[in-house]
């Protein structure tokens, strides 16, 4: 059985946490692990292979570096250039393992959700796989408890066996978030069940049944995957082609359509942390149902998610009131009307405000950078770079840029001369000079940049070597 994790999505109901270029699958909101950490620390049991990730591009580095922090191991990484919905995706990692002879169980995870029962899952799985060596496509059904509108739901019919084993029931109906009146009734029918978003079945049933039921993603995903860069354990889709293929979720396209769809439950503390009153659900809380993180200080309050993110936060006299801060970014809402923050976030981006773009802390391939001040012809930055690693060979046209090492040491390259600075010593970048800066050292090197000049947007570089591939032409998404 091949576990096939889908890192995708923006999380955008968990703004101002979660961003476009750091989503909450790369966010410890529950644990001290990341939600991407723990889906796959949870397969690691007798039975189960390393996963194949399918993950945005953009999102590679941030993939790798949780890997490694928590010593896990992959078989792949299939990079999408952008997002096109859960049905291409997988298609494509299931039409990957055909290419290589393996026409194996997929497990189907996406990489944002909670499970806090494991044995309660592996128990599930176990029935689910009885079903999949038998060509079933099997659906991990949640039992409805609470009138969710935020949900899919799957009613299933519990007395027609049609050769399923048993506890395995046949899917009759899908409802795609349905309002509260409905949602009430769905749960106390008893023959509802949320769609939690996790699939079993072998990958040449799935891809018979797209290619029955959905043939434009079928024909589009095998070209795209012909085409595409291989490299090792990753597969760089082919953007060109992946463009014109529909945009489309499984459940759309197969599930809902296929006579093979059938629903074994699933009793183990499941989330999908899909909102912040989701995360209230999951997270301890206090003798007053208050869930705090950070600095946060409550009084006369209940019920209550408040999220600290630096500043000293206090609330007094609240109920069901949801309060996250971050540096650039506060967010307060009703409990019950988490599920619009959404609106918010598109609000922001047709306005083009960065804030849901990215946090002030920026990751990149060879560490990290955090906005600490900014004026109309200046911009201070805190700088980390990795242990070993350097970013690119690059020179700016309208900025110039002063670095003051902090710990560690730096090697400097600017124009013809290369040398190393250590704690407390500086040197100036002149406008239009050819520089790199690396870390030759074995502990993080920090510095604080200072730059100047008439324009200090991100865009404004000229790449000219890059040990990590990434290309001139995506400087404004990959800067640095």
């Amino acid at each position: 059985m091949i576990p096939v994790i889908l890192s995708g999505g923006s999380g955008s109901r968990l703004w101002p946490l979660s961003r476009k270029a750091f989503p909450k699958q790369f966010l410890a909101l529950t644990a001290e692990q990341t939600l991407f950490q723990q889906t796959i620390e949870r397969l690691a049991f007798e039975g189960m292979q390393p996963p194949l990730l399918v993950c945005n591009q953009e999102h590679r580095f941030i993939v790798k570096e949780q890997l490694a922090a928590r010593k896990l191991s992959i078989q792949g990484l299939m990079l999408e250039p952008f997002g096109r919905n859960t049905a291409p995706a997988i298609a494509i990692a299931a039409m990957k393992l055909l290419e290589d002879g393996r026409d194996e169980l997929l497990l189907v995870l996406p990489a944002d959700h909670v499970i806090e029962d494991h044995k309660a899952f592996q128990r599930s799985l176990a029935l689910a796989t009885n079903a999949a060596e038998n060509g079933e496509m099997v659906l991990f059904g949640i039992p409805a408890t609470s009138p969710e509108t935020g949900y899919g739901y799957i009613k299933c019919d519990h007395t027609q066996r049609n050769g399923l084993p048993e506890g395995v029931n046949r899917v009759t109906n899908f409802v795609e978030k349905p309002d509260e009146a409905r949602a009430q009734q769905y749960v106390e029918s008893g023959d509802y069940y949320w769609n939690s978003g996790m699939f079993l079945f072998r990958a040449s049933v799935f891809l018979e049944e797209l290619k029955k039921h959905d043939p434009d993603i079928y024909d589009t995903c095998w070209v795209a995957l012909e085409r595409s860069a291989k490299n090792g354990e990753e597969v760089l889709i082919d953007p060109a082609t992946f463009a014109c293929c529909p945009d489309n979720s499984i459940d759309y396209a197969v599930m809902e359509k296929t006579e093979l769809a059938c629903v074994v439950p699933m009793s183990a503390g499941w989330s999908d942390v899909g909102s912040w009153s989701s995360l209230w659900d999951v997270l301890e809380k206090d003798e007053n149902g208050n869930v705090t993180r950070g600095d946060v200080i409550v009084e006369d309050s209940r019920n209550c998610l408040v999220h600290g993110n630096g500043k000293l936060v206090t609330v007094v006299g609240l109920d069901n009131i949801v309060v996250v801060e971050t540096k650039d970014a506060t967010m307060i809402a009703h409990k019950d009307k988490v599920q619009d923050v959404k609106k918010l976030v598109n609000k922001l981006d047709a306005m083009k405000r960065s804030e849901t773009q990215n946090h002030c802390a920026v990751y990149r391939p060879w560490g990290w950078y955090d906005s600490v001040d900014m004026g109309g012809r200046f911009q201070v930055k805190r700088i980390c770079v990795n242990p070993g690693a350097q970013l690119s060979l690059q020179m700016h046209h309208h900025r110039a840029e002063h670095w003051i090492v902090v710990s560690g040491t730096a090697q400097v390259t600017c124009n013809d001369k290369t040398f190393l600075l250590t704690e407390n010593q500086s040197t100036y970048i002149p406008v239009t000079s050819i520089h790199r800066l690396a870390n030759p050292g074995k502990i993080p090197l920090e510095i604080i940049e200072v730059q100047s000049g008439s324009y200090l947007g991100e865009d404004d570089i000229e790449r000219l070597d890059d040990v990590y591939g990434r290309a001139p032409d995506n400087i404004a998404s990959q800067s640095r």
